[in-house]
């Protein structure tokens, strides 16, 4: 912990800027939990309202970003960071405006509006990270990064459903705005030094399009895939599991809150915990780094397989942990290299392009794990009648066969997803050597 600290207190700028992530992500919990149950209310739950809520958050990262990153590198990061903020403090109050069931359309317009800005400041942010900090300081301000977006996954959700169920949704809108805002502040304190392309720096003319950061990304194949990272760990969605084995299966408190409560927890102890272990293994050398990734990969694939054969809600969470730390660390240790190896001048475009692999991933995964376990469930409810019952059985057994039927085949998914997440862990070794002739181990 003191060499987070140390960082924070010897690095001014890094740590505005690293302030203006904890308000936002703070502001983004707000946001997350009050629209939600906006969408919820307006729509008697409708599982297909909030389906398309939640793809108005992820589609448009995907389809904007890589256009977005051209702008990162064309135009100054720190005004880009700004106006970022800002426009989202103006969309997030135009929400306030969203007050009847006839303007859910409203909601869903400003959403998608609110993530197309997101995907300007992802990019932009950790591109400008090595111009703020030392070389060798990129491990640990990148650990601390992924450390503070786990602990505002639960701390902000947590604020966030206090202050909507205390005050109200427009109250919890009105505070997620003034975090916007209040980044902006922060990042307008940060003083940026002239950028400088790093050493690795080809030679190559950019003109700062699209175009000319794909060109780039064809002549290192090698940075291709550190891209693909974040995205690999991602295949498979574990927010729908979590919510059936919580609701469904291991039922703790009200409708299952209690349970979801503990899975999401493993979740953002795992996502602290991964990085923070493995850094005890890390020089700082891309070599390693890519090791550790390999180790992360390798906890993706076990929690699936602890979590396909979870019986119990402790064996669920632990799972979910350990896939929670090996995707956790892969986050940190390929953003790390990407801001090593890649000429400055390119970042943009490549942690753009990055991000927008990552969301396929996620969208991907929702609509594919969500449509198989419809599918199982009809099964399982086809079946459950005709299944070692007899004429003396009770409602609770027919419940309990039920409940047994939908585990198998949650298992069965899982399982499979397991089998699926070995292939980014084969082509990660594949690519390793080709690391190793160009890095070195050192």
């Amino acid at each position: 912990m003191r060499q987070y600290i140390d960082l924070l207190q010897k690095n001014r700028d890094f740590t505005y800027l690293w302030m203006a992530q904890v308000v936002s992500l703070l502001g983004d919990w707000f946001n997350t939990i009050a629209l939600s149950a906006l969408v919820a209310r307006f729509t008697d739950g409708s599982g297909i309202a909030i389906s398309a809520f939640l793809m108005a958050r992820f589609l448009p990262p995907l389809i904007v970003g890589p256009f977005a990153g051209v702008l990162v590198d064309r135009f100054d990061r720190k005004m880009i960071l700004i106006y970022s903020n800002i426009l989202r403090t103006a969309i997030v109050l135009m929400f306030l405006f969203a007050t009847t069931p006839d303007l859910l359309w409203l909601i869903y317009v400003l959403t998608i509006a609110q993530f197309s800005i997101s995907a300007l400041f992802e990019p932009g942010q950790s591109a400008i990270i090595p111009s703020l900090i030392k070389r060798e300081d990129l491990v640990i301000a990148n650990t601390l990064t992924s450390i503070t977006w786990s602990v505002m996954l639960a701390l902000g959700a947590i604020i966030g459903g206090i202050v909507g169920a205390l005050f109200g949704t427009m109250v919890a809108l009105i505070i997620d705005a003034m975090t916007f805002a209040l980044a902006a502040f922060f990042i307008w304190l940060i003083d940026v030094p002239p950028r400088i392309d790093t050493p690795q720096d080809d030679g190559d003319t950019d003109t700062g399009n699209l175009l000319s950061g794909l060109r780039y990304l064809r002549r290192n194949p090698a940075t291709i895939a550190v891209m693909l990272v974040k995205g690999g760990g991602s295949l498979g969605n574990t927010d729908t599991l979590m919510t059936i084995y919580a609701t469904e299966i291991f039922i703790l408190g009200t409708d299952g809150q209690l349970s979801l409560g503990v899975l999401y927890s493993a979740v953002g102890f795992g996502a602290i915990l991964g990085p923070v272990v493995l850094n005890r293994f890390n020089n700082g050398s891309i070599f390693r780094m890519s090791q550790l990734i390999s180790i992360g990969f390798a906890l993706a694939v076990i929690g699936w397989v602890i979590l396909g054969g979870g019986a119990t809600l402790i064996l669920v969470a632990l799972g979910l942990l350990i896939r929670a730390m090996g995707v956790s660390a892969n986050w940190t240790y390929s953003s790390v290299i990407l801001q090593k190896t890649v000429p400055d001048r390119y970042l943009g475009r490549v942690f753009a392009l990055d991000l927008a692999v990552f969301q396929l991933a996620m969208v991907l995964s929702i609509i594919v794990h969500g449509g198989l376990i419809d599918l199982l469930s009809q099964q399982a409810t086809r079946d459950a009648p005709f299944m070692n019952l007899h004429a003396d059985s009770t409602l609770a057994d027919s419940l309990d066969l039920f409940n047994a039927l939908v585990t198998s085949d949650l298992a069965f998914l899982t399982f499979g997803t397991a089998l699926i997440s070995l292939i980014p862990l084969a082509v990660w070794l594949a690519v390793m050597p080709r690391i190793k002739r160009r890095h070195g181990t050192v």
